[in-house]
């Protein structure tokens, strides 16, 4: 009975990590593969979460046990009518406003039902599985492991085993028939419990005889269902800003989300094991230290090794979330209460996405987000005690949940001499000039970490420490060089003055889209990757030259460079999927390429691939596609359909460019097999190494590659021995809708 129940719970937490990705996938294509995506459908997920155990603990709760098993199995059923799950025909999001109610819709209509019903596997299997005549009922909290267990696995073969080799429809299809698995053994189950000893009752123990159930213990108070929202609370925050910040602001690595994703499962997996595998007391101790490590590689002016970086973040990140876990699993109630204790950890993790995804970015302009939680984090594990709920006076419940022996006026005092001290401190450095990098990390963030440190016994002397450190530290310590910043759904945008001070720059994320020279006399000048003898200047200007460009789409803005290749009687659209990109390249106050040398040119907001559509046949004869430099690859605007698209706008012997400079993909072997899937031609340039004149004015290396129906539509550049024809490889499988693996694409180092 155990293993029924154990695959069964592993069949449903197995399903509910398949679909989150495929889903992801299937909406990417239509929000330009923003972060975003990721932590708007975390936050569907999680309310869905708390919607499917609102359900199991009502139905716990207010029906007898015949009925629960009737309403669930006539529930289970439902989904077979909507399956297989795809994205419904004429949803498109908006051009110009917050895609986020417009996804959550998408979501609820999709695969709101399915996500819900198998969601609702976990507490209900768990609470059935505590009714039954077996040895190990009584702790029924263990079976929690199956569940995350299977979600860990689903995680992980998801991009390494299902994604390469499976097109979306059959993904869905194979979703389809594991659901179909999953309802069998549910109705297993179902039939288990019913003819149980227990289950011959209509009603659960401590039940009366109208069949509603009642409680079997005291009622709980609010301070420990507080405190076991908050618990669920963080971990879930975190691990949607840990994503959001590495991506930001340290490297936006491919697949980072599920990296982080997988921990936090497996957090849960240690935490509610039969026997934990870390002590709850090291962890505990641990976390400070954690804390405080990770504190000193945001604040220190150094540069650290990126892979150091990753791994502080994330190991830091998988202390808080066991710490967390480990107080949930220790304090979890007996099993006639599990489903609304994980009611109250739906809750945490709801309200944790909900923050992340809807109020921090309206907030704050940067991830603000994370130091805030980490906070939370130091006041809230270091408060956890194990102990029977108090019910003396509210001061004495608030010592005891806080885990304080008493409140002491030096709890605010220190930190506040901290936090003024470390002011002082950056001040000083700031006056007396301090170039050492080194001294300047010891001064200003080591050594008030070290203090910091000190006051780890008292939970919420130290998170008013920590907290004193960030403030300080934003405050005093901020980029100089940072001009403006802008938060929106596709990430975060800054304007930065380089570091001598010749140039403005747009930089989303830790990608440089673009910049322009200050010097009065060289606003019009085009350069970074965009360079006049550069590969994507070489070819404008060529085609220039013979008058064969009278109309140009470039899908991507960023600074507006490209418009200054434009000539008179030209026309010139721009296609870009962020407002704030939009508005900070119109802004005179950092970028003029547009105003100064295409005023008339066209930008169209919103996906590129849906705005196309609407453009006329033939209409351009240069398409430029300036959109795969940061990690999140738009990977529709790259497949055989899209390249279709892009032929039915593109005029006789025109081109079509790629802009596939990236640090993560190389994309090369994608387009290639895209055009000779297609009977096309390629050509391709990699301008690597720069001269030191060129670099010397602001050229960058790049890597661009053009498409066309002939090699005679490349003019010139077909008898240019830098512009290479590559052989397209026999394991090259062609992109399409259905189908893509960026994971095949990741550059080998």
């Amino acid at each position: 009975m155990l293993i029924l129940y154990a695959c069964t719970l592993f069949a449903g937490g197995t399903l509910l990590f398949l679909v989150q990705p495929m889903f992801a996938k299937m909406v990417l294509p239509l929000l330009g593969g923003s972060p975003s995506v990721w932590n708007t459908a975390m936050l569907f997920y999680q309310v869905a979460l708390l919607v499917s155990y609102l359900y199991a603990h009502a139905s716990r709760r207010w029906l007898s046990r015949s009925q629960q098993i009737v309403v669930h199995l006539v529930l289970l059923a439902l989904p077979l009518a909507v399956l297989p799950i795809a994205i419904p025909a004429g949803w498109a999001p908006p051009a110009d406003a917050n895609p986020i109610p417009w996804m959550l819709r998408l979501m609820v209509v999709a695969i709101g039902l399915p996500f819900c019903v198998v969601a609702t596997t976990s507490p209900l299997m768990q609470a059935w599985f505590s009714r039954l005549d077996h040895p190990a009922s009584a702790n029924p909290y263990a079976l929690y492991v199956a569940s995350n267990a299977g979600s860990m696995l689903a995680l992980i073969s998801y991009p390494l085993l299902i994604e390469p080799n499976l097109p979306l429809g059959a993904q869905s299809r194979f979703w389809a028939m594991g659901y179909g698995l999953f309802v069998m053994l549910s109705v297993a189950c179902a039939v288990a419990v019913w003819k149980s000893r227990d289950g011959a009752r209509t009603v659960d123990r401590g039940a009366e005889p109208n069949g509603l159930s009642v409680p079997s213990q005291a009622p709980l108070g609010a301070s420990r269902r507080v405190r076991w929202l908050l618990l669920a609370f963080v971990p879930s925050s975190l691990m949607l800003s840990v994503t959001m910040y590495l991506s930001t602001n340290i490297a936006p690595i491919p697949l980072l989300w599920a990296a982080v994703l997988a921990i936090y499962l497996l957090t849960f997996i240690l935490a509610f094991a039969s026997r934990p595998l870390l002590p709850r007391q090291l962890v505990a101790r641990v976390m400070p230290i954690g804390v405080l490590l990770l504190l000193v590689t945001m604040l220190a002016p150094i540069k650290l090794s990126i892979y150091l970086l990753l791994v502080v973040h994330v190991v830091v990140f998988f202390v808080i979330a066991l710490a967390c876990h480990g107080a949930l699993a220790d304090d979890a109630p007996d099993a006639s209460r599990l489903t609304e204790f994980y009611l109250w950890l739906s809750i945490g993790g709801a309200l944790g996405g909900i923050f992340n995804a809807i109020v921090a970015p309206v907030l704050f302009s940067s991830v603000l987000e994370y130091p805030i939680v980490l906070v939370i984090a130091c006041v809230l594990v270091r408060a956890y005690t194990p102990e029977p709920e108090p019910r003396d006076s509210a001061v004495v419940r608030a010592r005891n949940w806080l885990g304080a022996d008493r409140f002491a006026p030096m709890d605010v005092a220190l930190p506040l001499l901290l936090a003024a001290g470390m002011f002082a401190v950056i001040v000083l450095a700031q006056r007396l000039d301090v170039r050492s990098p080194q001294l300047h990390a010891a001064l200003t963030a080591a050594v008030p970490a070290l203090i910091c440190f000190t006051f780890a016994r008292r939970q919420v002397r130290f998170a008013l420490g920590v907290a004193g450190l960030v403030a300080v530290n934003a405050y005093a310590n901020g980029n100089p060089r940072q001009l403006f910043e802008v938060r929106s759904f596709f990430g975060i945008s800054r304007v930065l003055s380089s570091a001598d001070g010749a140039y403005t720059q747009l930089v989303h994320g830790t990608t440089l889209h673009g910049m322009q020279a200050r010097a009065p006399e060289r606003r019009r000048e085009t350069v970074s990757y965009y360079y006049r003898n550069g590969p994507i200047g070489q070819l404008i200007t060529s085609r220039q030259r013979v008058d064969s460009l009278h109309s140009v789409a470039v899908v991507g803005l960023g600074s507006g460079t490209l418009a200054c290749f434009a000539q008179p009687g030209q026309r010139w659209t721009f296609y870009e999927i962020d407002p704030a990109v939009k508005m900070i390249a119109l802004d005179p106050r950092w970028f003029t390429f547009v105003r100064d040398c295409a005023p008339d040119a066209d930008i169209v907001l919103g996906d590129a691939r849906l705005s196309l559509v609407r453009a006329p046949a033939a209409a351009y004869d240069l398409i430029i596609l300036d959109a795969y430099s940061s990690d999140a690859i738009p990977v529709h605007l790259i497949t055989r359909e899209a390249l279709a698209l892009y032929r039915l706008k593109l005029a006789p012997h025109g081109t079509i460019v790629f802009h596939i400079s990236n640090v993560y993909f190389n994309l090369a072997p994608v387009v290639a097999a895209l055009a000779a899937d297609a009977g096309w031609v390629t050509r391709r340039m990699h301008d690597s190494p720069i001269a030191a004149v060129d670099e010397a004015k602001g050229k960058w290396a790049s890597e661009w590659m053009a498409v066309a129906r002939d090699t005679a539509d490349f003019g010139v550049l077909t008898h240019d021995p830098r512009w290479v024809k590559d052989a397209v490889s026999a394991t090259s499988r062609v992109w399409t809708d259905d189908f893509s693996s960026t994971l095949s694409a990741l550059k080998r180092k």
